[in-house]
């Protein structure tokens, strides 16, 4: 049969959307057309009368996912998609317990928890239960909620061999009779209810398995346990499932995804052949070969390579920086080149591993005023662990800020409630005076009124401690002293926001070595300069919503985008992959799929840049390039000089005393904590400006700053 439909698949997309009524594996590569796939053969099987609208079950990951495929497919025949059961896994699990709430257990008009409620109930039957939040988080009971019912587990069939998870386990036990109870659930629940649902009541499993004879799911990767089981059994013995997606690009695992769903899928539905397809219509060749080389160091995967047609294009240019001031430096001279080659910054994507590191990315292109966006996140200074960081170090510089104090006092939480908070504010307003002078007044009694005076001494103690302090060591003794980093740490997804908080000591570093050489401002003190800094970086070159800009987002956030170029910074050691890798399981062969996805976003330019040395926790630490980089083939890399590049932003000094490139010959013979031994081949610059380079027996050729290069003598 020919009918338009079909016209302009390439073979292999052709045979996977007319594919006979069979379950089949579908490994789609990066821009090879998946979503064109999968819209075409729920087309293709409604044209041909193989099925009809209401018969076909489709299911993805996103909201905006979901209305693309109808979208195209309303495109593609004269339907009327609306009933037609295509979503995501939680609307169409709430669609079938709303048609089924009685047989679920569930009113008619059940309500909906999403993560803010479900913490907020979490909190509500630990305050019930009078059980000690700061021994039992409330963020880590909800993560260990939600992981039991995305693995199938009620509270009953966990396993519990201590008495710590046995505690958790009869809480997890008691939030589900409340919300029972109070005729709620959370999204985990959506889909537990419904796997059950379809488990217990045998006529309505099968219905639904007459019913759907093609299941097709997309991003088949991103699956979890629960997901698949569901999955499994809404298929049953007749349905054909045609499951789409890509081994090599599944990064969720701290999700709870499961890569081995799709080794699990072909041994479970008898999957006769997987369809491959390779073919690229997003990258040139180089950048395709970059990644097929990359990838293939993965040792559990079902194996493609991508391949275009539109030839090899340009090299991928390299770039090895002295420290990641020049590396971002570098990075905004070439976006500026880009530009005048007529590339808007809207085709243009920074990427790093982890968020930490946009920070002093922002402050390259702050100064530089090239406007950007950060795509499924928020700029470093207006990020809410951050924004708590600086409300703290805003009441020890002014105590009066009644913002800052409203922000903190009860934050970590320390039993000041909403109710002694309005107290508090009333006694401010009847006395005229700031919160903090009214909380000296002590006229609140009770717990409350022991929090705020205790509240009242930390802030005290901070000011005279950091009285003494150097910028960043104010920063990092509010950090431990204010509670901030212990609460973050007892949250089980806090790291991010501990990298963060971490950037910020850096930021504090480097802004007050760049102030003290600043003329004119010796009346204001390092820590009101620093927090005015903040404010501006915060509230400045903001993209507004249809101007173009630049787009800065983690590796994460940009899978399933595309861009002319992309800049991938920080491959180093540690940071990517990233050093908690190496402590998990099959930890390093995500993060090289996730440096898969990174490389397969450049349509046309990719940029790979890494530093000599960077700033962790207010030091300069030195490293290594990443082993992604040496995976690469050296044919298809262009390494760029750092004489030839673009004059980078300069860091500032450090404290420390230079020791001058007096102190040094070229021959010498040295030795490095981290580099080993080598000889100085070359060196340059006076003073804070001074630098040698070094042949070091094992690490290679390398520049390092003498003010803190830690050189010995040998």
């Amino acid at each position: 049969m020919t009918t338009p439909l079909l016209r302009g698949l390439n073979p292999e997309q052709l045979a996977a959307v007319t594919l006979p009524h069979e379950s089949a594996l579908i490994l789609a590569g990066a821009g090879s057309g998946k979503t064109r796939v999968l819209t075409t053969r729920i087309a293709w099987l409604i044209q041909s009368g193989q099925a009809s609208p209401s018969g076909i079950f489709a299911v993805t990951f996103t909201n905006k996912a979901a209305k693309e495929m109808l979208a195209r497919l309303g495109a593609l025949l004269p339907i009327n998609t609306r009933g037609m059961w295509i979503g995501t896994f939680h609307g169409l699990a709430n669609r079938m317990l709303r048609a089924h709430h009685r047989e679920a257990g569930l009113p008619a008009l059940f309500q909906i928890l999403d993560s803010a409620d479900q913490l907020g109930a979490i909190k509500r039957l630990l305050k019930a239960l009078n059980v000690d939040d700061e021994k039992y988080p409330p963020k880590q009971l909800q993560h260990f909620i939600n992981g039991c019912k995305e693995q199938g587990l009620r509270a009953q069939k966990v396993e519990a061999f201590d008495p710590y998870t046995r505690k958790q386990q009869e809480l997890y036990a008691a939030y589900d009779e409340q919300c029972q109870r109070e005729g709620v659930v959370d999204f985990a629940e959506l889909l537990l209810r419904c796997h059950e649902l379809l488990l217990h009541e045998t006529a309505l499993r099968r219905h639904y398995q007459s019913r759907f004879q093609h299941i097709l799911v997309d991003e088949f990767q991103d699956t979890n346990h629960l997901q698949y089981q569901w999955l499994k059994l809404l298929a049953g013995e007749q349905a054909a499932v045609f499951a789409v997606g890509d081994d090599d690009q599944s990064i969720y695992a701290f999700r709870g995804a499961r890569v081995g769903n799709m080794a699990d899928f072909e041994r479970d539905f008898h999957v006769k052949e997987i369809i491959r397809l390779e073919q690229n219509y997003r990258s040139h060749g180089n950048i395709l070969d970059a990644a097929n080389a990359l990838i293939r160091h993965n040792q559990s995967r079902l194996g493609k390579n991508l391949w275009t047609a539109e030839g090899s294009g340009e090299p991928i240019r390299v770039f090895e920086a002295h420290s990641d001031y020049e590396e971002a430096g570098f990075i905004v001279d070439e976006v500026k080149a880009l530009q005048r080659e007529g590339i808007p910054l809207s085709g243009i994507a920074l990427l790093y591993r982890s968020n930490a590191q946009s920070r002093v990315l922002e402050h390259a292109l702050f100064n530089a005023a090239v406007p950007y966006r950060v795509y499924g996140g928020l700029r470093f200074f207006e990020r809410q662990e951050i924004k708590h960081a600086l409300a703290y170090l805003r009441l020890i510089g002014n105590s009066d800020d009644d913002g800052a104090l409203l922000r903190v006092l009860n934050f970590p939480a320390r039993g000041v409630g909403a109710r002694s908070l309005e107290s508090l504010q009333e006694i401010a307003r009847s006395e005229g005076v700031s919160l903090w002078q009214a909380a000296q007044l002590k006229r609140l009694g009770g717990k409350a009124g022991v929090a705020i005076q205790g509240f009242s001494a930390l802030v005290e103690n901070m000011r005279e401690a950091c009285a003494a302090l150097p910028l960043a060591e104010q920063v990092e003794h509010m950090l431990e002293q204010s509670g901030l980093l212990a609460h973050y740490k007892n949250e089980k997804e806090g790291a991010d926001r501990l990298e963060n908080l971490n950037e910020l000591i850096n930021a504090a570093a480097a802004f007050e070595l760049e102030y003290s050489r600043e003329a004119g401002e010796e009346d204001v003190d390092p820590l009101t300069a620093f927090l005015s800094h903040a404010s501006l970086e915060a509230g400045e070159h903001q993209a507004i919503a249809g101007q173009e800009a630049l787009q800065l987002m983690t590796v994460h956030a940009a899978k399933g985008l595309e861009f002319h170029a992309v800049f991938l910074s920080g491959l180093e050691e540690g940071l990517f992959p990233h050093e908690n890798s190496s402590r998990e399981k099959d930890g390093v062969e995500e993060e090289r799929r996730l440096m898969y996805v990174a490389i397969t976003r450049a349509r046309r330019r990719l940029y790979l840049s890494y530093a000599d040395s960077r700033m962790l926790h207010g030091q300069q630490r030195y490293g290594i390039a990443s082993r992604f980089l040496e995976e690469l083939p050296p044919s298809l890399l262009k390494r760029i000089n750092r004489d030839s590049a673009p004059q980078p932003m300069q860091r500032p000094a450090t404290r420390a005393e230079s020791a001058g490139a007096s102190g040094w010959h070229i021959g010498q013979a040295v030795s490095h904590p981290k580099f080993g031994p080598g000889i100085i081949i070359n060196s340059e610059g006076r003073g804070a400006d001074a630098r040698v380079q070094v042949s070091f027996s094992h690490a290679g050729v390398k520049w390092l700053a003498l003010e803190y290069a830690r050189l010995e003598a040998v």
